[in-house]
């Protein structure tokens, strides 16, 4: 029997909880027989950064990417071998433009979603180039910030263009306020956003490939409370569109590994953040939903590189926006089409095909691991490396008792609980 071995590159930065999880399942995945009984395994690698001849050939077949939106030399890395070698990246490179988020709002708002009204103002301070002064002299124009704001209505939110992790974020509820954040935003360009008030919801979805956990967020405490275990928190209606959104951004960008967070207040959906280039995966904050996060991110890397699923490099958002301008179509007949594209571009029914056909096992492999003492030791050792030495056992504790909830779920007791 012929046999195939995918390395999958893992572009890492500070992260060590769950690329050990990730590492651990694919050691132990076993080999995978195809239906022409070609037999694949699948291995790992953790990727170093170091000078690259671009015609060098990369060993890997697949690259889960978490640094290169912030370190340019990785990311220059991902492009070529995207471009010569046709390596599957999650996510592609060549949409982190769009990872800033104004383009990621741009491309939302013409498909009609309900994202907030926005107003890109421009930076406070000057940039540091000799030809801004002249060129801003002739060309740029007064405005007035406050007629900007009030025309907006406050309360809103000023937050940068390309921000992430909720840094340079301010609710604004007057002109003082106003003032104030934008002469401490400086270089930085910065969106001036509607606020959503009296919102029933946040949700806080990850998708990872064609599948999506909807998850209710409390953005107000600490990071380790965030995430509610809560199901049912949104109607069958208001869930399928969240889910809707939370895919559409990724098939339309080619992300397949993002957040999407939506506001849902009554019937409404309205998206406000929807471009994470490293989605968070961690253990202290995903806790009960990590196990989901870790079991599906190995399916569709194994889908991926075993059913030799084609590199996704073309944008096709001519697709998107002839649905986008049709006049006779209602919103929800436009989400119902953008749906079938993302099912499409996703290859939605294949990869459950897959699964059932191929991967039927890996549900009892991540419930024996993450129910076994090597699950129990990464997790006291996450909380050591990430907590104070008098906050251990609270937060061991803390998560011991949410991850061994899902276990319970599954039909077990945690084996630290035996």
């Amino acid at each position: 029997m012929t046999e195939t071995t995918h390395l999958i590159g893992l572009l890492l930065g500070t992260e060590e909880d769950w690329p050990t999880a990730f590492e651990t399942l694919v050691a132990r995945l076993g080999p995978i027989t195809d239906a022409s009984g070609h037999r694949h395994r699948i291995a790992t690698e953790r990727i170093t950064i170091e000078p690259f001849d671009l015609r060098d050939r990369p060993p890997y077949g697949l690259v889960i990417d978490r640094l290169a939106y912030w370190y340019y030399h990785p990311r220059e890395w991902l492009k070529k071998i995207a471009l010569m070698n046709d390596v599957y990246l999650l996510n592609s490179p060549f949409t982190f433009q769009s990872m800033e988020k104004h383009a990621a709002y741009c491309a939302m708002i013409r498909l009609g979603l309900k994202v907030p009204p926005t107003v890109l103002v421009p930076h406070k301070d000057p940039p540091d180039n000799s030809r801004f002064q002249y060129t801003a002299a002739r060309y740029n124009r007064p405005f007035d910030l406050d007629a900007i704001a009030e025309r907006i209505g406050y309360p809103l939110f000023m937050k940068p263009y390309d921000g992430g992790q909720w840094i340079g974020v301010s609710r604004i509820r007057d002109r003082g306020e106003l003032h104030r954040a934008y002469d401490a935003s400086g270089q930085r360009l910065m969106h001036l956003q509607a606020a959503v008030e009296h919102f029933d919801v946040f949700a806080r979805s990850l998708s990872i490939g064609p599948e999506t956990m909807i998850m209710k967020f409390r953005p107000e405490l600490p990071m380790h409370d965030r995430y509610a275990v809560a199901h049912d928190f949104l109607s069958a209606g208001v869930g399928d569109e969240v889910l809707t959104i939370s895919r559409l951004v990724n098939a339309f960008f080619r992300w397949e590994f993002n957040s999407c967070e939506c506001l849902v207040r009554g019937d409404q959906v309205h998206p406000i953040d929807y471009a994470n280039a490293s989605p968070d995966v961690a253990l202290t904050s995903l806790h009960y939903y990590f196990p989901w996060a870790i079991k599906t991110l190995l399916k569709w890397c194994t889908f991926c590189l075993v059913s030799g699923r084609a590199p996704p490099l073309d944008l096709d958002t001519h697709r998107y926006f002839a649905i986008a301008d049709r006049d006779d179509l209602t919103y929800e007949d436009k989400l119902v089409a953008y749906r079938a594209l993302v099912d499409e571009y996703f290859d939605a029914d294949r990869y459950h095909d897959f699964c059932a056909s191929h991967l039927p096992h890996v549900d009892e492999l991540v419930l024996d691991w993450i129910d076994s003492a090597d699950f129990d030791h990464l997790l006291v050792s996450t909380v050591q490396s990430t907590y104070p030495a008098h906050e251990h056992d609270r937060f061991v504790e803390h998560l011991r008792g949410l991850v061994g909830q899902w276990v319970r779920e599954q039909g077990r007791a945690p084996v630290w609980a035996r």
